[in-house]
């Protein structure tokens, strides 16, 4: 039973019903469930299906994808040379088969697997389906693959053959937490809103990695398991992860290296220090890839320029790898469980809880009753200046990692904390939260109203300074279904 995912769904199954072909690309993050959706979505129910193999080299591509047009039904064949070759047989396959009105759906999953260097693959996809496909009106050729930012340059943003062929795209997001309660639900695996949200700080929305939690078991118990125990099934992910995304991942796991290392990021220099890389376009190119496949996200401060752009690694299981996976040198089976309530773990579960929080920024806004007010999320930080002579702070610094800057003329600045209880605002912290609405408000000259909004996980402890806070949510709300 697939969980979530209607409107995907829906859309697919549109297509159905057209009076024309259709080509359709599905991109996402890998293990989020694209080829479970597409298999779904249309019952199993394809005239060919195929899978590129990674790390293959043309010839066994050219092999493999001839042995699916066996498994489809085709005679035997010569062994195709060449990917135009290889199309062509594809063709003469489908043209021997009725039109009777119903639409003929084509899967070609793992796709940027299937282009290997000098096999001129692009430029025979274009011309199966610009001087073939398109010659009908009953195909639907959907192709698939983990490697988004593939998908995006050679098919999306191509400017050749396939320069705005494509009818239908698909970029395939990771559940929401109200999506893995469903989840958690179907499995009967009998955890509250508490576990699945510290499950979601490590694990994100991915479908695959919350398919290793096994009922009976706690959430800790299952990390111990997964990633600790010999055999885990998510020991090896990082690297099997990032090596099946990019040809060359060095320099991508050297640039989220450095950006683990910062809770806020750093701007392009900062990274280029910090890794030691050239400034070039393969640099450049490697965070455009990151940011394509969700593992990092580029913001700009408010009232900053583009070029003082920020990149922060916002990957849930990522910083989970960096913060333990890594971490645990002694081999320790039960690393997770011994560190509950450490400060390592104290001090991710607040980091872990600020990117779930800007995760789900639509239910953040739903909550507050703006959902349909324009909007948008930054970041914010400002750093003292000090007297020229004295060397003294003039003014304190101020970090807010949630800003909502919305068209009413509103912001909400965001306080975001995670304890398990109710969370008490003392005094020290009130002049705190304070200090950074009254720096914001004169550093920014900005004059919208500013909401400071409290975002816990179980609320304020009622009284005292919570009757100071304008607006006030809980993980409950984080958990309301996607609008």
């Amino acid at each position: 039973m697939i969980i979530g995912r209607e409107k995907e769904i829906a859309t697919l199954q549109e297509l159905l019903h057209s009076d024309e072909s259709q080509f359709v690309a599905v991109y996402g993050r890998r293990r989020v469930g694209k080829t479970y959706l597409i298999r779904e979505a249309y019952n199993y129910d394809f005239v060919f299906q195929h899978t590129g193999t990674y790390g293959a080299t043309r010839k066994q591509q050219l092999s493999d994808f001839r042995d699916s047009l066996y498994n489809a039904g085709m005679d035997k064949c010569a062994m195709p040379k060449t990917w135009s070759e290889a199309f062509l047989l594809l063709w003469n396959f489908l043209k021997a088969m009725p039109v009777d009105g119903k639409k003929k759906v084509i899967f070609i999953d793992e796709l940027p697997w299937m282009d290997t260097a000098k096999s001129n693959f692009v430029h025979s996809l274009d011309h199966f389906w610009n001087a073939w496909a398109t010659t009908r009106k009953d195909i639907i050729l959907v192709i698939c693959g983990s490697s988004t930012s593939w998908i995006i340059d050679n098919v999306i943003m191509n400017y050749g053959g396939l320069h705005n062929r494509l009818t239908c795209q698909i970029n395939l997001q990771p559940f929401s937490l109200y999506e893995c309660k469903q989840y958690c639900e179907s499995k009967n695996l009998g955890y509250k809103d508490r576990q699945i949200l510290e499950a979601y700080m490590a694990l994100g929305g991915i479908p695959y990695y919350f398919s290793f939690l096994k009922k009976g078991q706690s959430v800790a118990q299952n990390f111990d398991r997964m990633f600790f125990q010999p055999g885990g099934e998510l020991i090896q992910e990082f690297n099997a992860l990032y090596a099946s995304l990019f040809k060359q991942p060095k320099r991508h796991i050297s640039i989220i290296t450095a950006l683990a290392s910062k809770k806020c990021g750093q701007q392009r220099e900062e990274l280029l220090k910090a890794t030691k890389l050239s400034d070039n376009t393969d640099f450049t190119k490697a965070l455009q890839e990151l940011e394509q496949c969700g593992f990092i996200r580029k913001y700009t401060t408010i009232g900053k320029k583009s070029k003082d752009a920020i990149y922060q690694l916002i990957d849930n299981y990522t910083l989970f790898y960096f913060d333990f996976i890594s971490e645990n040198t002694n081999g320790d089976q039960h690393f997770w469980s011994s560190q509950a309530n450490c400060p390592i773990h104290t001090g991710w579960a607040g980091r872990a809880f600020e990117r779930v929080c800007m995760q789900h920024i639509s239910q953040i806004k739903d909550a507050l009753g703006f959902s349909a007010v324009i909007s948008s999320v930054h970041s914010w930080t400002y750093k003292g200046p000090k007297d020229p002579i004295s060397g003294k702070v003039i003014h304190k610094g101020a970090q807010i990692d949630l800003l909502i800057d919305r068209n009413d003329d509103t912001i909400n600045l965001c306080e975001i904390k995670f304890t398990n209880s109710t969370y008490t605002i003392t005094e020290e912290e009130d002049e705190k939260i304070r200090n950074r609405r009254e720096t914001f408000i004169r550093e920014t000259g900005t004059e919208k109203t500013v909401l400071v909004t409290m975002i816990t996980a179980f609320g304020l402890t009622p009284g005292g300074y919570a009757n100071d806070i304008h607006c006030q949510l809980t993980m409950n709300d984080l958990f309301r279904p996607s609008k």
